[in-house]
């Protein structure tokens, strides 16, 4: 099972779908469970999926490459979401440019194109979750489910989560806690590839 780009187009079109009927609303709110308002959670996604694809075309083994994105002063809710979307796209691009050989530095392991594409999509899913919560967007995000144990299997291999795969990884990243499973508090996924 592979986390392709074409997953992390999916996971952002669903974040789209969600949070584009809503941009009228008021994105101060507070996004979920985070620290964050909506569109700070929105600038965040943008620059940590920019963050991913950055570590792809330059392939540091050591740290993180020292770029920041910021959203403009002034930007409109529209354009915060915009912001999230341009940092996913990016990501989407270089994981389908990087050849398979290419690891890259993240805390929990280097990680291949399959990792960082999976790890941009649970930040996206879980981040446009927190914003649809805070702005009461009553279907919030809905991934498709198969999505959903691509991302699972490769950064949670370890999970033993069985029904929805949705809900398992919302588990599996500390959002939710299911019947018998308390919320996790202390979790961290694998983003080198396994056997490695």
């Amino acid at each position: 099972m592979t986390v392709t780009a074409a997953d992390l187009d999916v996971v952002l079109g669903c974040f789209d779908q969600a949070l584009r009927p809503v941009v009228d609303r008021d994105w101060t709110r507070r996004a979920g469970d985070v620290e964050w308002d909506c569109r700070h959670t929105a600038e965040h996604v943008g620059d940590c999926l920019l963050s991913y694809a950055a570590q792809l075309v330059t392939a540091p083994l050591e740290g993180y490459v020292p770029l920041l994105a910021t959203m403009e002063e002034g930007a409109s809710n529209a354009q915060a979401l915009d912001v999230a979307l341009t940092g996913g796209r990016l990501l989407a691009a270089a994981v389908r440019t990087t050849g398979p050989d290419v690891r890259a530095y993240h805390p929990t392991g280097l990680a291949d194109a399959e990792g960082f594409a999976a790890m941009g999509c649970v930040e996206a899913l879980m981040h446009g979750e927190d914003i649809a919560t805070g702005l009461g967007v009553p279907e919030r995000i809905d991934p498709p489910r198969d999505v959903c144990a691509r991302v699972l299997a490769r950064l949670f291999p370890e999970h033993d989560v069985e029904g929805d795969a949705w809900q398992a990884l919302r588990w599996c990243a500390g959002r939710i806690e299911l019947p018998g499973r308390p919320r996790r508090t202390d979790w961290t996924w694998r983003g080198a590839p396994f056997g490695e």
